[in-house]
């Protein structure tokens, strides 16, 4: 609803991604829990990171700055694009069962794949101010 609702105003992207493409990559995101990712952490480092960090990724905000690979920024998407995907990857969360393991938290089965998923989204819809606000 944010994403549908954001789309129809004047936003201002913050950051170093344009609003279809952090719904392109949120999509992605939402289709590779069901598709996998296609790759995982070696075992000790997901065992590393299911102790230290899976609750926090989980439960609480995530922190921005993470520098990503290129294998995860989309290419420049239309908003409208960029929207169709993510409404796509969406519905498909609501009608396919199947989850795979998470790259770096293995087996967390759908309720801790939609945790991971609020707070993946909610971090990069944070960049996303309505208006053509200046940051202060």
């Amino acid at each position: 609803a944010d994403a549908e609702r954001l789309s129809a105003a004047e936003v201002q992207a913050l950051g170093n991604w344009s609003q279809g493409q952090i719904y392109e990559h949120v999509a992605r995101s939402l289709d590779s829990s069901i598709d996998g990712a296609g790759f995982s952490l070696p075992a000790p480092m997901r065992w590393m990171m299911s102790i230290f960090m899976k609750r926090k990724y989980l439960k609480r905000e995530l922190p921005p700055g993470f520098k990503s690979t290129e294998r995860f920024i989309p290419e420049e998407t239309s908003v409208a694009a960029g929207l169709a995907s993510l409404q796509g990857a969406i519905a498909r969360q609501k009608h396919e069962s199947k989850r795979a393991p998470h790259p770096a938290f293995g087996n967390i089965g759908p309720d801790g794949w939609n945790d991971f998923h609020l707070r993946h989204a909610e971090l990069h819809m944070s960049f996303l101010v309505e208006g053509s606000h200046t940051p202060e």
